[in-house]
């Protein structure tokens, strides 16, 4: 099943995966409603793609977008791809105060279920605080469930470039999930580096800054009160960075215009220009760009066949990031 798509090595779960993946929030929720069948669209469309990698958590939608890629994976068994499902945020707090072996197993053990597998191949710590990194004990549980088999491999997801760092010294680390994008490029002084140095693979996600890259916004774009562009944009309901890569609406709006504009000079559209970048940047496996319907996904699946992008284009994309980004978000994750 699927096109030829460039795969990579995704870090010490030794697993070939697609650089373009999917991400799989919007298939549970916060993003508007998504229905059934317009999720397995998407899924159906992403996998026609060649896409082998699949991003998601057990607090999509309460579990529904873990259930709605089993029911699709039930329909198409012939699909060798990966699943990454992450945990921690069922959590009052994501803190060490909340971590234990216990509670560890207890999600596990739900996502499995959610999934319909005995075994998940890679699980993410998702997004908890600093204590959680330095916690020795929070390592070694993650070891217990590889040993008992609930879990094939494990990451982590982070909000800043500190706490990747921090994860990608652990010995057995597999991943590290982090915003990538042409709007959030502090990873790239010395996330990319040190994990490519270490052998942990990079998962980027956010590569379209929440749809701002892809150039159809204006300041005068609403969304759904269910979607989090619209209830998150000063950080009420998590880390603000998380939409729109931090960046304030009308500022990214603005930027996003120029970077459309700077993309078509070269003869690419903005969003796979915008994935396209994110792929090419040393250290990245592989990407996950979300999808709400199935030309999003073909769309974004093509993005892997963009070619070497021009030196001018990747000069003009570092030019707007430090004149018009760089300022509101660099020191910040």
């Amino acid at each position: 099943m699927g096109a030829a798509v460039e795969h990579r090595t995704l870090g010490r779960t030794h697993r070939e995966v697609s650089v373009i993946g999917l991400g799989t929030w919007q298939l549970g929720g916060d993003w508007g409603e998504v229905g059934e069948v317009q999720a397995l669209d998407v899924l159906d469309a992403a996998a026609e793609s060649g896409v082998t990698f699949f991003d998601t958590a057990d607090v999509y939608g309460d579990g529904r977008s873990e259930q709605r890629i089993a029911s699709w994976r039930r329909a198409n068994p012939s699909w060798n791809g990966t699943v990454a499902t992450k945990m921690m945020r069922r959590a009052v707090v994501p803190s060490l105060r909340y971590s234990s072996l216990e509670a560890f197993r207890d999600w596990t053990d739900r996502s499995r279920r959610n999934l319909g597998v005995d075994t998940l191949d890679l699980v993410q710590l998702h997004c908890p605080t600093d204590d959680v990194f330095a916690s020795d004990c929070v390592f070694d549980d993650l070891e217990t469930l590889v040993a008992e088999g609930a879990i094939a491999s494990y990451g982590v997801s982070v909000e800043t470039c500190a706490q990747a760092l921090s994860a990608i010294a652990r010995p057995n680390l597999a991943t590290v999930q982090i915003i990538v994008n042409a709007f959030r490029q502090k990873p790239l002084d010395e996330v990319l580096p040190a994990a490519k140095a270490a052998g942990v693979g990079v998962i980027a996600r956010v590569p379209l800054a929440s749809g701002l890259l892809s150039g159809r916004y204006t300041r005068e774009t609403t969304f759904a009160a269910d979607d989090h562009r619209s209830f998150n944009r000063r950080g009420a309901a998590f880390d603000v960075g998380e939409t729109f890569a931090g960046v304030d609406f009308e500022t990214g709006v603005d930027a996003a215009a120029e970077f459309a504009a700077l993309a078509r000079r070269h003869g690419m559209e903005p969003a796979q220009a915008a994935l396209a970048w994110v792929i090419q940047q040393p250290g990245v496996t592989t990407v996950i760009p979300g999808a709400r319907t199935d030309p999003q996904a073909r769309a974004n699946a093509a993005a892997a066949e963009v070619g070497p992008l021009p030196d001018a284009f990747l000069a003009g994309v570092r030019e707007l990031y430090d004149e018009r980004i760089r300022p509101q978000v660099h020191d910040r994750w």
